[in-house]
């Protein structure tokens, strides 16, 4: 019991009630958020007109947003980003209201009297819902691979309580988004998919050194376990988060407008993902009737040789 004594500081599993429901909470108000409002999906998603235009010299990529702005369109319904060269630039416009892709393209370029148009292109929503779709199974089919590793080599309410975690912390994700409308594309999808990456990392971490405790710490209640393995993991996962905060904080910052959604949807999910590692996923394993005997190898029988 030394081990358990020394180690053990913070009682993380005795909040484990408040913070269920606080989690039920945010997770209702995620989903309800998601059939309200819905996503303000991104031109990855909707189609639309591309505009390739080019300019003599370098071109000023805020200056553009800036320009387009001015003339009425929403920040979120277009997209400004170089390709080839400096001097090349695509525009990406979401389909407009009473407005047609000829008109759309004449009023572009009234606005950038210094660009040259070199070709026009129509992306229909077709592709968009097809990435959509292909995103959606992306993520079912990592869910169910990860439920199935962890039940295979820790146990069943283990792998059970992890997918719980992992499932909760892009709802949430979507949620946020949903509600404040901040525009969802294929580098918000892409951040979605690291955050469960980073979430399971730091869940399989915490049960490691569980099924290890278990094994060490033969007297202590599966509670006192649970709050034993936090504390042992804790520095490595204050370390981890607040380094990858601040590196993609920087990101969201200094990033542009092209990489907001991605950041922005990283910074939510390493605190969403911290706190579900502690507070979803070992909590609901102690709710589920996780045991010593859940992971201590079975006892070999004694074979009586006797005739």
């Amino acid at each position: 019991m030394e081990l358990f004594k020394h180690d053990s500081k913070i009682g993380f599993m005795a909040a484990r009630k408040w913070t269920a429901a606080l989690s039920i909470l945010l997770f209702i108000c995620s989903i309800t958020s998601l059939f309200v409002y819905r996503l303000q999906w991104g031109l990855d998603f909707t189609g639309g007109t591309q505009i390739s235009i080019a300019y003599e010299k370098p071109a000023d990529l805020e200056t553009i947003r800036a320009e387009l702005m001015k003339a009425g369109f929403n920040d979120s319904s277009f997209r400004v980003q170089s390709y080839g060269s400096s001097k090349d630039v695509v525009i990406s416009i979401a389909p407009q209201k009473n407005m047609d892709q000829n008109h759309l393209v004449e009023k572009v370029m009234h606005v950038l009297p210094g660009a040259t148009q070199q070709q026009v292109e129509f992306v229909g929503p077709e592709v968009g819902q097809e990435l959509a779709t292909k995103g959606l199974k992306a993520i079912l089919i990592a869910l169910f691979a990860i439920l199935i590793y962890i039940a295979v080599r820790f146990e069943y309410r283990l792998g059970v309580s992890a997918v719980v975690a992992l499932v909760h912390d892009p709802i949430l994700i979507l949620g946020i988004f949903s509600f404040f409308q901040i525009t969802f594309d294929l580098k918000a999808l892409a951040a979605l998919l690291a955050v469960i990456g980073y979430s399971l990392n730091d869940t399989i971490v915490v049960f490691d050194r569980v099924r290890e405790n278990f094994r060490k710490v033969r007297k202590a209640t599966p509670t006192e376990i649970i709050n034993l393995s936090i504390n042992q993991t804790l520095s490595r996962t204050i370390m981890t988060s607040v380094l990858t905060f601040i590196v993609v904080a920087v990101l969201y910052v200094y990033g542009g407008e092209s990489m907001r959604g991605f950041s922005l949807a990283l910074i939510i999910g390493i605190v969403v993902g911290t706190y579900s590692s502690i507070y979803v996923a070992g909590a609901l394993a102690l709710a589920l009737g996780l045991d010593r005997k859940d992971l201590l190898p079975a006892e070999k029988k004694p074979v009586d040789d006797r005739p």
